[in-house]
């Protein structure tokens, strides 16, 4: 199994809930624990401008480019430096190689990525280029897959994917998310707004009936997962209440379904708020390898064997 990763995405947002030293302390824990070596680990670089160009307005585009603070980029809750758009930009690029290596490899971890609030021409939250929609926007263009589906399983909707793709067929867009909460919702293909304190019983009954949505739909070329840590019960933003289990179980679904239907995922990490660090680091990990030991194993007694260790 293959991971993207760059140090480049540790930023200083200031004080901020965003916690984006979790992506170094995610890669520590998956060569501690014998789920990645170093040779497995790509590191993006930087994308050309023509190429973001495939999602982003040129107006928004220079605004990024200059660091302009304009109405394109003034509904970011962050800062607008030189640091943080490059980490956009290289995150966007790093979603585009986790998926363009998923088409060969069947899986890879990008540990970073999933900015979904992010439109094509404003950012939004904590999203200035929405990764997620450039991935699949270049695939296509470079005719390297025709259909994809965008499984967002974050406690946010999202809002910035579902409108990207809302008049294009060939990409299902579905998120599952807390209803009664930012950002005020766009459009998906399937959307599934959960009331306050939904627990892992309701998520999960939720979560089977959308794939078998999915599934009605296919085939596809290419999954893009978001797998938000922060539907977890501990989450500073949120007020789901699934448990760690829950959330395994969730990543051991979405696992199963791209697995049972040989679609090639790319899986993006998305938000996580939780206000132990040590939950959210185990929260992601969790989500690694649930799905590298999916992918590898040969027979229903070895998923059941290795399903049981986790």
């Amino acid at each position: 199994m293959k991971f993207v990763y760059s140090e480049k995405y540790i930023v200083d947002f200031g004080i901020h809930v965003f916690p984006t030293e979790k992506y170094v302390l995610i890669k520590d824990r998956l060569l501690n624990e014998d789920i990645a070596e170093e040779k497995d680990f790509i590191e993006p670089s930087m994308p050309r401008e023509q190429d973001l160009l495939v999602l982003l307005d040129k107006e928004y585009m220079n605004d990024l480019k200059n660091l302009r603070w304009t109405s394109r980029t003034m509904f970011s809750e962050l800062p607008l430096t030189r640091e943080i758009v490059d980490m956009y930009m290289l995150a966007a690029e790093g979603t585009f190689i986790s998926s363009s290596v998923a088409l060969e490899e069947k899986v890879v971890y990008h540990i970073g990525g999933g900015f979904h609030h992010a439109f094509k021409d404003k950012a939004e939250g904590f999203c200035y280029i929405n990764d997620i929609a450039y991935a699949i926007l270049r695939l296509k263009k470079e005719n390297r897959i025709r259909r994809a589906v965008v499984i967002d399983c974050d406690l946010h909707q999202g809002n910035g994917t579902a409108r990207i793709f809302r008049d294009d067929s060939d990409v299902f867009t579905f998120s599952i998310h807390q209803q009664n909460l930012y950002p005020v919702k766009e459009k998906s293909d399937l959307d599934i707004g959960l009331p306050d304190f939904a627990d892992d019983e309701l998520y999960l009954e939720k979560l089977d009936y959308a794939l078998s949505v999915i599934e009605n739909n296919m085939p596809f070329d290419l999954c893009v997962y978001q797998a938000g840590a922060d539907p977890y019960k501990d989450d500073k933003l949120g007020n789901l209440m699934l448990s760690k289990e829950g959330l395994l179980e969730r990543d051991s679904k979405v696992a199963e379904f791209c697995k049972k239907n040989s679609v090639p995922v790319s899986i993006t990490l998305g938000g996580g708020y939780s206000r132990e660090l040590d939950d959210l680091v185990d929260i992601h990990f969790n989500t690694a390898k649930i799905f590298y030991k999916t992918f590898r194993r040969k027979d229903e007694n070895s998923y059941i064997k290795e399903r049981n260790s986790i």
